[in-house]
């Protein structure tokens, strides 16, 4: 049960979000432990991934989606069945990373045979759609392994669907987000007009799950006390449509006095090799999500040696203390406020940072890869019995 393992990660898009980060950091630490794996992606835009993999990797065309969500997500599905109805699936482990591939292995199973499906659950999310809810406990219920990646979301998914998923970690690359400054940080703060104090920076976009609004709000009371401060969102690429929330935001902001393109900075989605330089741009990092996987951002902030303000809630309780980041009620936004204003006063950050480093030392892709591979070897010794 030593030798290397042929092992497929399936991923719902080519583009940075969370899941997409993970599955391939995780393929990619897989690969340098010597195992042989291919990231397979849906491909919207025909950009390709966001950016180069060492491993291999299958990108798998779509149509361009109907405005209906339900009708999305089952297009998707659907043209992941397509694509693997006409193409072996010789792999060890088929690893689904969201609902939509394990939605469409469940499928498959009944047409070519799929042994061994795994399936991490990054977050449970309360659908208002009775088709989204049956997919998301379907791609719960039906691969044969249930992983995810906070003890919280274990006890989530114990709890409403009865399965005992099994806790994966994330990681951080250290080598590629630290905080070393490599001369590209003044092009790129130009370029985004980032160049007030102080500057602070969050990743994901405008949706109602990154707080964004309470986060504008708290940003106001910095303003009428650093009223040369900036805040600068970025990302933002999402399955769902946001408009509703986008519009409220605006609005706010409006209302709040605050100026998109001088106190406000929306940048959207940014060329990968701009992220790490990004972090070293800013002098906080601002993440009051009030729902999350894990928050590979902040482990990406703090591997940049930035000072992180986040939610006192799991999963980031579990990884950080409130030595190592200020951590407040996401749905006040004035403590959200008092902590923007604290953390840019040197005593305040600098501990911060060095105690937060350790985080970045315990949690590494090689540690994850090498929790996965056990989980892996497990069930297939498992499945031979």
């Amino acid at each position: 049960m030593n030798k290397a393992l042929k092992i497929a990660l399936l991923t719902y898009s080519t583009k940075p979000r969370g899941g997409v980060i993970h599955t391939m950091e995780l393929a990619e630490a897989l690969h340098r432990l010597g195992h042989q794996v291919c990231i397979f992606a849906l491909d919207k835009d025909g950009q390709g991934l966001c950016r180069p993999v060492a491993c291999e990797y299958r990108l798998i065309p779509t149509q361009p989606a109907p405005t209906d969500i339900d009708r999305v997500v089952q297009q998707r599905i659907q043209e992941y069945v397509d694509y693997f109805t006409q193409r072996p699936l010789d792999y060890d482990i088929i690893h689904a990373q969201d609902c939509i591939s394990a939605n469409a292995l469940a499928l498959l199973r009944n047409r070519i045979t799929i042994p061994n499906i795994v399936r991490t659950v990054h977050h449970v999310d309360d659908y208002q759609s009775a088709y989204l809810e049956d997919c998301q406990a379907k791609g719960v219920l039906q691969p044969n392994l249930c992983l995810c990646v906070s003890q919280h979301w274990q006890q989530e998914i114990k709890q409403q669907y009865g399965v005992n998923a099994l806790q994966v970690f994330n990681g951080v690359d250290n080598q590629r987000f630290s905080s070393d400054m490599n001369g590209a940080e003044t092009a790129l703060k130009e370029k985004l007009g980032f160049k007030g104090f102080p500057r602070f920076l969050t990743i994901g976009g405008v949706e109602p799950r990154k707080n964004s609004i309470r986060l504008l709000q708290a940003f106001a009371g910095v303003l009428a006390h650093q009223p040369a401060a900036q805040l600068a969102i970025a990302g933002g690429i999402s399955l769902f449509n946001y408009d509703a929330y986008r519009h409220d935001f605006f609005t706010e902001a409006k209302r709040l006095g605050i100026e998109v393109g001088r106190s406000l900075l929306l940048t959207g989605p940014l060329p990968d090799p701009d992220m790490p330089t990004l972090y070293r741009t800013a002098h906080a990092f601002v993440f009051p999500s009030v729902v999350e996987g894990w928050g590979l951002v902040v482990m990406e902030a703090i591997a940049s040696g930035l000072p992180v303000i986040t939610s006192d809630r799991p999963p980031f309780t579990e990884f950080l203390s409130n030595q190592q980041a200020l951590l407040i009620d996401p749905l006040q936004p004035e403590a959200l406020t008092q902590a923007m204003l604290k953390i840019i006063q040197p005593a305040i950050a600098q501990p911060l940072i060095q105690a937060s480093q350790l985080v970045c030392q315990q949690y590494t892709w090689e540690n994850s890869a090498k929790m996965h591979l056990k989980y892996y070897r497990n069930l297939l010794e498992e499945s031979q019995i």
